[in-house]
């Protein structure tokens, strides 16, 4: 319990509360088919396809940003209460909390990097990364979740031009328009990282 409250480890200890508070916040926004990552990275520029160098080690672009920040917290607290035990274990005090957090960064760092890649590897939209997104722009889909009317989207499902499967969030591209689990839409247009739709004009496109 002192090592929780103590000074040197208030980084940690910030950094986990920080985490349990995003990851009730992705959780709760993935049941309203709302998730707050899809918002984050509305926000941010389209990033380049086949990102490589630091940010393709750390896969940004293919794990939603905010679970890539919750990685980096988890790594980094534990670490950090990690390095600190071991410090008061073999030197009899705690390091300064600065010390401690310089190692328990690189290891969040870590952290990201070898469970990012296995998170890319069982999303629904690990094969995204093939096509430019844009390019789904003309293909119809299906909704799977949710309910989709403007400044609420759902997750639909679509095939490119490859028959790959992707997900996205769409939204009625008209006001009067909403479109409920099982319909049919033709993607028109992308705005952020959501796609606006209409109704299919023909069905037999699918």
């Amino acid at each position: 319990m002192i090592l929780l409250t103590a000074p040197e480890t208030w980084p940690f200890g910030a950094a986990l509360g920080v985490m349990v508070g995003l990851s009730v916040l992705e959780g709760a926004g993935l049941l309203l088919a709302h998730s707050p990552s899809q918002w984050l990275e509305a926000l941010l520029p389209e990033s380049p396809e086949g990102v490589d160098g630091p940010l393709g080690w750390l896969h940004v672009g293919k794990v939603p940003l905010l679970v890539l920040l919750i990685l980096f917290l988890a790594g980094f607290s534990i670490s950090g209460y990690v390095i600190q035990v071991a410090a008061l274990s073999m030197g009899g005090g705690l390091l300064p909390a600065w010390g401690a957090s310089i190692p328990a960064a690189c290891a969040g760092l870590s952290t990201v990097s070898a469970l990012g890649a296995l998170i890319a590897r069982v999303m629904p939209g690990d094969e995204t990364t093939a096509v430019s997104e844009q390019s789904l722009v003309g293909r119809v889909g299906l909704v799977v979740r949710g309910h989709a009317r403007q400044g609420m989207a759902a997750e639909a499902k679509v095939r490119d031009a490859h028959g790959h499967v992707h997900y996205v969030m769409v939204e009625p591209d008209l006001p009067d328009q909403s479109f409920a689990e099982g319909a049919d839409v033709l993607l028109v247009k992308k705005v952020g990282a959501r796609f606006r739709c209409i109704g299919n004009p023909h069905p037999e496109l699918l």
